[in-house]
């Protein structure tokens, strides 16, 4: 399915070859019903992984059970099917295995197994070039022209943007001073894997990421003690099994921030009143995600953003109670240890470095052997480092999200906004890019509904134009 693209005219471009992107160009190939060309950029040569899929450690699990991973809307026991099918988990009924978190290695290769088949069937042909593309401009007659970074070039008629998550920067003064071996990115698994050893080793940022990397170190046998710094001091906290909570969520939407936050935390009350986990609370709320956000007034949004959002996001970015057995276990005999922190620098000292800080109680210095960056998805439309973005934003074809995140994109719809506001008919964008706009947009269940809105509008507009 590979081919360079030079000069070449496709109707469907779909930029980035992620989880978004397989599932964009899996619903294209499904829908169409005429000969279509669809070309799928990504210049990793694996496709389904992006930074979320991409570990081959079996102790990285899924973040939700397999029940509700299925890449496809109307067949919600996807995912499921597939692990019975290619003997993953064989053993136990299947109604255990939907409330099972699986590893995660097996949901990239489920989308390319699901691409793979819906190539056989779709009267469309796809076309994967493995580059990267660097700029998306106008030409002559308006079409987009996309710039790869080997020097190829091709048109498109309608494009959908599937870029993935963006890794935000080490936001430690001093650290780009440091010797490569010292540092790690979260999602670079094997650079983690390589960091264990005697010496103690600090991972900066507290969230999902960080659960990633304190596993792997572990793992590969960590001897030092890890330490965690962040802001907040808090990590993600796990899930619960339980009867579901009773209660209408609608009411919420007309509430402001403040009396959201009263009412959550009564029906959290009330739940624990009746022997029900609080986190049933967070999953009766859950289909509302968007409407939560969108209902909020400007001035609500940005409080939410500075003073409630860390602590929602471990309330709603949950993981596996047994991972979070584990990590509570390595804190209470002392090999994690987690710190509210600001961090003031970091430097080589002696055969390690040394991390400063400021806590309660004035500054403090801690000796470690490596530094993790797992402070997670950057969501500024400024500090987004992605070439493509950084041209399509410096140019005026995309503008930044509400508060700065992500890109602009239509509330209703999923077309990419200029910086003029007007949309873009033939551009779409899906997936963290959609932050500002829609706030839940990074797990699967809102992925495969975009991935399946950009594909649908798509299909329709080119085959509309057919003669």
């Amino acid at each position: 399915m590979t081919d360079p693209a030079n000069h070449d005219l496709v109707d469907l471009a779909i930029i980035g070859g992620g989880a978004a992107g397989v599932m964009v160009a899996m619903q294209a190939l499904r829908h169409a019903r005429a000969p279509l060309r669809v070309c799928l950029f990504e210049a990793a040569s694996t496709l389904g992984e992006g930074i979320a899929y991409a570990t081959p450690a079996p102790q990285h699990l899924l973040n939700v059970p397999a029940g509700r991973m299925s890449a496809l809307p109307e067949q919600p026991a996807d995912f499921v099917a597939y692990l019975r099918e290619t003997g993953a988990y064989p053993q136990g009924p299947e109604t255990d295995l939907a409330q099972r978190f699986v590893s995660r290695f097996h949901y990239a290769a489920y989308l390319r197994q699901r691409l793979a088949e819906a190539v056989d069937a779709s009267a469309a042909q796809l076309q994967v070039v493995q580059d990267a593309v660097l700029s998306l401009r106008r030409d002559d007659r308006g079409i987009a022209c996309i710039g790869l970074q080997e020097g190829g070039r091709a048109s498109a008629r309608q494009v959908v943007l599937a870029c993935g998550n963006n890794v935000r920067p080490m936001p430690v003064p001093g650290a780009e001073a440091l010797a490569p071996e010292r540092l790690a990115e979260a999602w670079d698994y094997e650079g983690v894997r390589l960091l264990a050893g005697e010496q103690a080793t600090g991972i900066i940022g507290a969230g999902l990421s960080m659960v990633d990397s304190v596993v792997m170190l572990f793992a590969a046998g960590q001897q030092g003690a890890v330490h965690v710094f962040s802001r907040h001091g808090v990590m993600p906290l796990p899930h619960a099994h339980g009867a579901p909570a009773e209660f209408d969520p609608q009411p919420l939407l007309a509430m402001s921030l403040r009396g959201r936050m009263r009412a959550l935390r009564q029906h959290a009350r009330d739940a624990a009143a009746r022997g029900v986990p609080w986190q049933s609370v967070m999953e009766r709320i859950r289909p509302l995600g968007q409407a939560l956000w969108q209902s909020l007034d400007e001035a609500d949004q940005r409080r939410f953003l500075r003073h409630v959002v860390r602590y929602w996001d471990v309330h709603r970015h949950r993981i596996d109670s047994a991972v979070h057995a584990q990590l509570q276990s390595a804190i209470d005999d002392g090999r994690l240890q987690l710190h509210r922190v600001r961090l003031q620098g970091v430097v080589e000292h002696g055969d390690g470095l040394r991390l400063t800080a400021s806590c309660q109680g004035g500054s403090r210095h801690w000796n470690l052997g490596a530094l993790v960056n797992a402070t997670g998805v950057e969501n500024r439309a400024d500090g987004l480092r992605n070439p493509l973005l950084r041209q399509l934003l410096a140019e005026g074809m995309a503008a930044p999200g509400p508060h700065g995140l992500g890109v602009d994109s239509e509330p209703d719809g999923d077309r990419l906004r200029g910086v003029d506001g007007i949309a873009h008919p033939d551009i779409a964008v899906l997936g963290s890019l959609r932050i500002g706009t829609l706030w839940e947009s990074l797990a699967v269940p809102e992925l495969r509904q975009q991935a399946e809105q950009a594909a649908r509008h798509a299909v329709r507009e080119l085959e509309a134009a057919m003669p």
